[in-house]
């Protein structure tokens, strides 16, 4: 039975940091046990990871409601990360105060931080082996199909009217054509939807970007945690002072580690501050920022080559947890290739430690700062036109990276032709991959036509690029 107001203030002490003496039925160690289930079942990507928790948390569980899980995850979107962690975390913290965040959030990642830095390991060892190299070659036409997928998934939520295609359709341009800064893409259509909801704009009136998750919607007051507002939810501003300069801390101590020691001409250096700045800077999920580390790692900083990122993609696809653990690869790959004085592997290890560190910490720090501001702010018609604009803007963001890996995954010569304040990447037709080709064909008509599973679709495409390149020889 859902719980009133008043029980709930006694229930739950105002505060993060005060013992668990929560009284709605719900002990901490049955939500460990759940968020545990809730790691190893998080495959999928974001769009499966959500739905997974919906599924657990709101349909099975009924420890919160619809409209609350909807406004959690269009807070989650709204932010630099991985939404579908971040989620973890805020329904965490709602559950049982900052204690049950940290716990939700890093059992969320850490299925996935072992299982990609093994993965890690094996493709330095043995990447240069045909069989492997074979085996990513498969792979890559898979992560190309389910890039393509995700395009369409969120657009068809999200671009209802002319307006929000418009939307999609000149953050794509922006950010291909004229290499417009990530942020202030986000940023200009968060504030053309933020205007567009205060001014009652029709266009902007169907609110944030996500729709039902699930085949069942509960609804708040019939859930555990109700209606109401618990007491530890409230802003109180000498526990978010804390909060942030605690946070502050464990994420820039590192970085101020690494410059005192090492100096800023250092590849450790260098991941902190290029994984620090994306934590800031990356919005709209994983797909989107990782069309943004995928220029920046390979173009920039020479990192990988654009076929080693999409070995990454293929990795984190296949491993639970947030695809943006992908980012754990490229660290690893990074300084596993300037190791200075140290072993490559060793080198690599923590360069993949590190990553992960400044990729995920901000990701607690937005929602323990910014959570329970906007637990006061449910039902906001012009914060939810924002959040509708931006998902909208995303659509454009994961198109560009479509387009970018299918470049690279289709060509073996991509070159740019600058013009008129515009820069493109134009493919040599020669170079065209033939086998590549046929195999990404294949794995779009599995995922489009006869909705196959990722998973399957994954491993399908694996073994026949194994098979195509024992056989012939071939690889990407």
């Amino acid at each position: 039975m859902p719980r009133r107001a008043s029980d709930m203030a006694t229930i739950i002490n105002e505060g993060a940091g005060t013992p668990d003496t929560d009284e709605h039925a719900l002990p901490f160690s049955e939500a460990l046990k759940v968020w545990v289930r809730v790691a190893a079942l998080s495959f999928g990507g974001p769009a499966g990871q959500i739905a997974i928790m919906h599924r657990i948390l709101v349909e099975e569980k009924r420890w919160i409601g619809e409209e609350r899980f909807l406004h959690a995850l269009n807070y989650c979107t709204l932010l630099p990360g991985p939404e579908a962690q971040q989620l973890a975390i805020y329904i965490g913290w709602l559950l049982h105060k900052t204690k049950g965040g940290i716990v939700a959030g890093t059992l969320f990642v850490l299925p996935g931080a072992v299982a990609i830095m093994a993965l890690s390991w094996i493709y330095a060892v043995f990447g240069n082996v045909g069989a492997v190299q074979a085996l990513f070659f498969g792979l890559k036409a898979a992560v190309l199909a389910i890039v393509l997928g995700a395009v369409l998934r969120i657009g068809s939520r999200s671009l209802k009217n002319r307006v929000m295609i418009g939307l999609a359709a000149a953050a794509f341009v922006a950010l291909w054509l004229f290499q417009a800064p990530f942020p202030l893409v986000v940023v200009v259509a968060g504030v053309i939807g933020f205007i567009g909801g205060k001014m009652g704009w029709a266009a902007f009136s169907a609110g944030g970007g996500h729709g039902k998750i699930g085949g069942k919607q509960v609804a708040d007051a019939d859930s555990l945690l109700g209606e109401s507002v618990p007491a530890h939810t409230r802003p109180n501003a000498v526990w978010l002072l804390k909060v942030a300069v605690f946070g502050v801390i464990l994420w820039f101590g590192p970085i101020i580690f690494l410059f005192a020691f090492l100096g800023s001409h250092n590849v450790f250096s260098d991941i902190a501050v290029f994984f620090s700045k994306m934590a800031m800077v990356t919005f709209g999920g994983a797909y989107a920022v990782l069309s943004y580390v995928a220029q920046e790692a390979v173009n920039h900083y020479g990192w990988l080559r654009p076929g080693e990122m999409l070995d990454g993609l293929g990795l984190a696809e296949t491993t639970p947890g947030p695809l943006i653990m992908v980012t754990q690869f490229v660290g690893f790959m990074g300084a596993y290739r300037a190791p200075g004085g140290l072993s490559p592997l060793l080198a690599g290890t923590l360069g993949g430690l590190l990553t992960t560190w400044v990729t995920f910490v901000p990701c607690f720090l937005w929602i323990l700062l910014g959570a329970p501001f906007m637990e006061t702010l449910r039902r906001n018609k012009a914060l939810s036109a924002a959040l509708a604009a931006i998902t909208a803007a995303v659509v454009g963001i994961i198109l560009n990276l479509a387009v970018w890996f299918s470049l690279h995954v289709l060509f073996s010569d991509v070159r740019k032709v600058n013009g008129f304040g515009m820069t493109l990447d134009v493919p040599v037709l020669s170079s065209v991959n033939l086998p590549s080709l046929i195999l990404t064909l294949a794995a779009v008509v599995a995922v489009f036509r006869f909705k196959v599973g990722m998973l399957t679709v994954l491993a399908a495409s694996a073994l026949i690029g194994l098979a195509y390149g024992l056989t012939f020889g071939g690889h990407a």
